[in-house]
């Protein structure tokens, strides 16, 4: 193990972020650099337990145990050796995933749980400032080809394992650049793009193939992509987001969180100097409470928003883990981003009851309701009702399924009583050779699902070409969803 007595001497820290006058005046990264004796400490904390329960909080299964002893020794080579040998891409997931490893800690059952998502990010940090992460192409090819459609974590994922395989892989991405929710909807303060274009730089170096600005449905159709091609998996997410349909839905102002996210990062890189949709100096509503709502509310901040409101339809969460989610569950507990740190004006327990225009058809304010909840349903609590004023409103509702492209017809797929592609216990879809993973078959989900899901799809597919796979499948047969 690392430290013997590192959990016990050795109080849990994560880095610190930049102030917050001094982050919202860019786009920047919000954490300060970590000197990497202090991570080693970090590191240290892990108890090496006889039942890692991180694995099973893990969808990849990473071998964090592993990592974290080697870390500990300064052993950085092996260190991302082990932690590569189950995840493409630490990078994304150290800066995304809300790390249900750390929940699973055992340290976390009566103390502060082992900063593993923060490890994992300076372990392949640390990997690529030193060289150590370099292009793997196979030593030979199959001949096989291979089309993925999508190019979020997924598709990506999917791509690189079959590349490495062997396979001539070709990813198509109906968006001007390669990278799906990864660059359009992952704010720059999060994720810099630059994290984002070394990898695809190493994809390439491998022999992956991108093909962006092209739909997939349209401008090639799914009987092209069957004559092109041996396979192909399909890694288009749920893009398509759920709506609410009150009084007012129509006035101007008010937009999909995926409408407005991308305006942000293209302000950021400089690519839109003046966004179609830029809230500078006005009132913004944001309805939603997760991550995509923090997200619009950072976005906002550094656009310089006069107000900034976040509505959630839930009650707010305890601080304490909720009795009915035992460790090593994945609990539902307050938190705090980044973003509410740098202003946290969020009221729980409202719904939306209309939105209010002015003469022109703009939004200008929401009308709320308290509720609770009650017999599996939300009620209004009479005599709440308030307005918010608002000059834009994005809703961050999250996603119901894929957008319905031609796409799904020409491939004769069939979809689930969800809206998501069906798909059998081996990834393919109801039409032969075409196979399915993310969050386009599994709904919407975690960044770290969409990599384990991306790397089980493309074992399948090397099955299906070759009939045999040395490629390994985080997601066991018996977790894989079944076709109904």
């Amino acid at each position: 193990m690392a430290d013997p007595k590192g959990f016990l001497t050795t109080p849990r820290e994560v880095p610190k972020r930049r102030p917050v006058s001094v982050r919202i005046m860019d786009w920047k990264e919000v954490y300060e650099p970590q000197d990497f004796s202090h991570l080693q400490k970090q590191a240290g904390r892990c108890m090496d337990c006889g039942i890692p329960f991180c694995h099973q909080g893990c969808p990849l299964g990473n071998l964090i145990p592993e990592w974290n002893d080697l870390i500990w020794r300064g052993d950085t080579t092996e260190a991302i050796a082990r932690l590569h040998a189950t995840n493409n891409f630490p990078e994304f997931t150290g800066r995304l995933c809300p790390a249900p490893c750390e929940t699973a800690c055992v340290v976390g059952i009566n103390a502060d749980a082992v900063t593993i998502k923060q490890i994992e990010l300076r372990t392949i940090e640390e990997a690529f400032e030193s060289g150590k992460v370099s292009p793997l192409p196979p030593d030979r090819l199959t001949g096989k080809t291979i089309a993925v459609v999508g190019s979020g974590p997924a598709g990506l994922a999917a791509a690189q394992q079959l590349t490495r395989a062997g396979h001539t892989v070709a990813v198509y991405e109906r968006a001007e650049k390669i990278g799906g929710l990864l660059r359009y909807g992952i704010p720059e303060f999060k994720m810099e793009k630059s994290i984002l274009d070394r990898r695809l730089h190493q994809m390439q170096e491998e022999g992956t193939r991108f093909r962006s600005g092209i739909d997939v449905g349209t401008e090639v159709t799914g009987q092209q992509l069957r004559s092109r091609y041996d396979a192909i998996v399909l890694a288009v997410g749920s893009t398509q987001a759920r709506e609410l349909p009150v009084p007012g839905r129509e006035l101007h102002g008010i937009y999909q969180a995926m409408e407005y996210l991308p305006w942000g990062n293209k302000q950021a890189l400089n690519e839109a100097p003046n966004p179609e949709i830029n809230v500078a100096g006005k009132k913004v509503v944001v309805l939603g409470g997760g991550d995509t709502g923090a997200d619009c509310l950072g976005t906002a901040i550094r656009q310089g928003a006069a107000s900034v409101t976040q509505l959630e339809i839930m009650p707010r969460p305890t601080q304490e883990r909720p009795s009915a989610q035992p460790w090593p569950t994945y609990p539902m507990i307050y938190r705090v981003s980044s973003a509410h740190e740098e202003l946290d004006n969020r009221i729980f327990s409202v719904s939306t009851e209309s939105f209010l225009g002015d003469s022109d058809g703009n939004v200008r304010a929401l009308k709320i309701v308290e509720t609770k909840f009650n017999a599996g349903k939300f009620e209004p609590v009479a005599g709440t009702e308030a307005e918010i004023p608002a000059d834009y409103v994005f809703l961050a509702m999250g996603f119901v399924g894929p957008a319905k492209s031609p796409l799904l017809t020409q491939l004769e797929v069939e979809l689930d009583e969800r809206g998501n592609i069906r798909r059998d216990e081996n990834f393919q879809s109801s039409s032969e050779g075409v196979f399915v993973c993310g969050d386009v078959g599994r709904g919407q989900s975690l960044i770290v699902w969409a990599i384990a899901e991306g790397r089980s799809a493309a074992s399948a597919v090397d099955q299906y070409l070759t009939g045999h796979t040395r490629l390994p499948s985080p997601i066991p047969p018996t977790a894989r969803p079944m076709m109904v």
